[in-house]
């Protein structure tokens, strides 16, 4: 491999970091900003004397919750997904591959 085949390969390799990264400090971020808003919650509903479960708790953050979870989900088969992309994509190759040589 040459030098600018190397410096492809790093450039791709870096697109593909960059996004999977991306997704990560996406998710991450959600969830931060869930629980400092779920937690303001709880230290208002104290502060004012009323007590607050999480059982009881108020339906948009049982929303909040539901996106986080399928936020979290879809973060995770985004990530996943790029495996099993480059393993059905090997898979592939390899059959055409053996089809060519028959």
């Amino acid at each position: 491999m040459n030098q600018a085949q190397n410096t492809q390969v790093d450039d791709e390799l870096m697109q593909q970091a960059k996004k999977r990264v991306d997704i990560k400090i996406g998710f991450l971020t959600h969830l931060l900003v869930f629980c400092c808003v779920n937690l303001g919650f709880y230290l208002l509903g104290s502060l004012s004397g009323r007590e607050w479960h999480f059982g009881h708790a108020p339906f948009p953050i049982w929303g909040w919750a539901l996106g986080l979870l399928i936020h979290g989900v879809v973060s995770w088969a985004s990530l996943q997904g790029q495996d099993l992309r480059s393993r059905l994509m090997s898979h592939e190759l390899e059959q055409l591959r053996q089809r060519q040589q028959s």
